[in-house]
């Protein structure tokens, strides 16, 4: 009687989601971090150098997400074939998640963390019986080595295209600035930046080159360590020549024109209580990882030390030129809490390597797909020299595709992992102010 007792208060504390559903231990990390150690996976027929294409799409329907399945079935676009390849993250990332194990819960509330240190907050693999494995994921994504402890895309194309004609309609260039002021496990002082009065845990900040109509607008993200409370963020509008602070809803509009919203940054750019998170399950994905140096390179923009971006190619000049490789994920859908969202779900293909966002399909207020993206991830070591060793998947380039209204938005990144582009001065209001003179 005490036995079950005991099983069922335990039960009623999971429910709530106050403790991890069982304790991580060291082979947890191992597997978290190191899942191709023994073996890689696998599918019929599927080989390194050969194309999936309109021929043999069927064959491989089960290792496709509905977006791609679907471009290459219509003759959209071709996927090469690459071998499956170890992304090991940053040695010092890896450490701290040893060093922290399970010192990170969960509340009630999500968005509710306490104890988390540095590291990966939750390495064990996500259990469906666990009513909080969704959002462990998410926190997963969110504390991250995406970028690392500083980071930059220096510079960063957005290309607007017609998907039925291939008109390319304009072209922006940015700069795209990353700074984690906490739980920062590489690069000195660590694991916290002083004189952080506001309690941040990251900044992003953005500032448009060209064209000239637009040229030095900039936005301005201040994220809290408190996950509950929003997000702080400014715009710089340079032909106004002011800042003013954005709404909570203006990061859900169009950016710039673009097809994708700030939210959309790097897969989902936005607090983890906005959303409510589901597990639906583990499995083998083709995603959009490989070696850059190895890849179709366009001589558009290319750049005086040699760094040429990815090319693009398919239906309407939308979709990257690159390797796929078949690789675990998991399958992770975030629901908006506000009803007046603009979309209904978007179902993320988590990299259970790397914690990356590669795949995420959008669907909108009726349930009906809307918006495909993919962020093209590169292996730092087959990149720019200064990234070799970094231990972070490089964001290398992406494609947010409007499937409703036949319109895409390409990026291709030169991505640097140098914290001498990133000082903390950039992400201050005053920047704003003195850049746009």
């Amino acid at each position: 009687m005490k036995k079950q007792i005991t099983s069922m208060i335990t039960g009623a504390i999971l429910g709530l989601g106050l403790v991890s559903a069982s304790a991580a231990d060291l082979k947890d990390v191992e597997n978290s971090f190191y899942p191709y150690k023994d073996s890689v996976p696998t599918h019929a027929g599927l080989k390194s150098g050969m194309t999936i294409n309109q021929s043999n799409v069927e064959q491989f329907k089960d290792i496709l997400d509905e977006g791609m399945y679907q471009f290459i079935k219509d003759g959209w676009t071709e996927m090469s074939v690459t071998d499956t390849m170890a992304f090991e993250l940053n040695k010092s990332y890896i450490e701290a998640t040893r060093t922290n194990l399970n010192t990170a819960t969960l509340g009630e509330a999500t968005g509710d963390i306490s104890g988390f240190i540095t590291g990966r907050p939750f390495p064990e693999a996500p259990d469906m019986n666990d009513p909080k494995a969704g959002e462990k994921l998410a926190w997963n994504f969110k504390y991250g080595y995406n970028w690392g402890d500083n980071g930059a895309v220096y510079p960063f194309y957005w290309k607007f295209r017609d998907l039925n004609s291939g008109k390319l309609e304009r072209t922006l260039k940015f700069n795209f600035h990353f700074l984690n002021l906490k739980h920062r496990v590489n690069d000195d002082p660590k694991p916290d930046l002083p004189r952080n009065p506001g309690n941040l845990f990251r900044g992003i900040y953005v500032q448009v080159l060209e064209p000239f109509d637009v040229k030095n607008t900039q936005l301005l993200i201040h994220r809290y360590e408190d996950d509950l409370k929003r997000d702080n963020a400014w715009l710089y509008l340079g032909f106004q020549r002011r800042v003013r602070r954005l709404s909570t809803g203006q990061i859900t509009d169009s950016f710039l024109g673009a097809d994708l919203m700030i939210e959309d940054f790097e897969g989902y750019n936005g607090r983890i209580s906005d959303m409510s998170w589901a597990y639906k399950g583990t499995k083998n994905v083709m995603l959009p990882f490989y070696k850059h140096n190895d890849q179709k390179l366009t001589e558009d923009h290319k750049m005086s030390d040699g760094y040429q971006f990815v090319e693009f190619g398919g239906k309407g000049g939308c979709f990257p030129n690159i390797d796929w490789q078949l690789r675990k994920v998991y399958i992770l859908e975030s629901t908006p809490v506000d009803p007046n969202h603009p979309i209904s779900k978007r179902v993320h293909y988590v990299d259970a390597e790397t914690f990356t966002l590669p795949r995420t399909v959008i669907y909108d207020r009726k349930g009906e797909l809307w918006k495909t993206f993919i962020i093209g991830q590169a292996h730092p070591d087959f990149h720019l020299p200064k990234n070799k060793g970094s231990g972070v998947s490089i964001d290398d380039a992406f494609m947010m595709l409007d499937v409703q209204g036949a319109h895409c938005t390409t990026g291709q990144f030169k991505g640097q992992i140098d914290s001498a582009l990133s000082p903390r001065k950039k992400f201050t209001v005053q920047n704003l102010r003195v850049t746009g003179k």
